[in-house]
């Protein structure tokens, strides 16, 4: 099954991913439980650390003295779209009883939450108070690498497979005869939501739970969120985790044109 193709692929655990995830666990967790970062980022009842940009690695993916990131779902994106530089990673957890409501989420909100999974593309940030989309963050690839052990049931991602393909027609009309270079000032919030609700519709909703090591690329145009955390599933103590890198492109006509 190829990323390409499908818009997700898992790679198994391997001696360097291991090494990297040793490594970065700890700091990574530390971040989760700092009392200005929960402030900042603890979302729906205290049951999702969002952990935006969280871990303190450096452009190559090292914490410290710790190894460089790479692997074998980091090879494929980058052989593919030529971004290799990354971010500091965002660590996101869920803990039992995700997702609860906030008090500032609207009862609509929070069902879409538990019955879509807050199904999303990412870089289309939501703004003013109606929530208008922009593609403000044209990325390359998604990648996560789970941190702590977890049954299925705990939050795993979910994916609309092969929904990639839905959301690329859609842009390609929407920013027809538009300069990319102003691409991100383009309001998209009706084709998106209308290329969404077709993604519902014709693709298939896959979970995608994933144990230590292992490593989710997902197209950076498929559409994913996260399920409700089941009744019965447990986890590490310290929730389920997973660092997410997500860089972007420097020209966002790639967005649209690469792979």
């Amino acid at each position: 099954m190829s990323w390409l193709e499908n818009g997700w692929q898992v790679f198994g655990a391997a001696p360097d991913v291991n090494a990297w995830v040793k490594a970065v666990r700890a700091p990574a967790l530390a971040a989760s439980r700092d009392p200005a970062r929960r402030a900042a980022w603890l979302r729906h009842g205290g049951t999702w650390f969002v952990g935006v940009d969280a871990l303190g690695n450096d452009e190559a993916g090292r914490v410290g003295t710790g190894p460089a990131f790479g692997g074998a779902a980091y090879r494929a994106a980058t052989q593919i779209t030529r971004v290799t530089q990354l971010h500091p990673a965002q660590i996101s957890i869920t803990y039992p009883g995700y997702p609860l409501r906030d008090a500032d989420e609207s009862e609509a909100a929070h069902r879409f939450r538990r019955r879509r999974d807050a199904a999303h593309l990412d870089g289309l940030l939501p703004e003013g108070p109606e929530k208008r989309r922009q593609l403000r963050e044209p990325h390359a690839w998604i990648l996560g690498i789970a941190l702590t052990e977890a049954d299925a049931g705990a939050a795993p991602l979910v994916v609309w497979e092969g929904s990639h393909h839905v959301i690329r027609a859609a842009f390609e009309r929407a920013f027809a005869g538009i300069a990319p270079e102003v691409w991100g000032d383009v309001d998209v919030t009706e084709i998106y939501q209308a290329a969404r609700a077709q993604v519902f519709d014709i693709c298939p909703r896959r979970e995608v739970p994933l144990q230590v090591g292992e490593t989710v690329l997902l197209h950076r145009m498929v559409i994913h969120g996260v399920a409700p955390w089941a009744d019965s599933a447990e986890a590490d103590p310290e929730g389920r985790a997973i660092a997410y890198f997500r860089p972007c492109v420097d020209d966002p006509a790639a967005w649209l044109a690469c792979p």
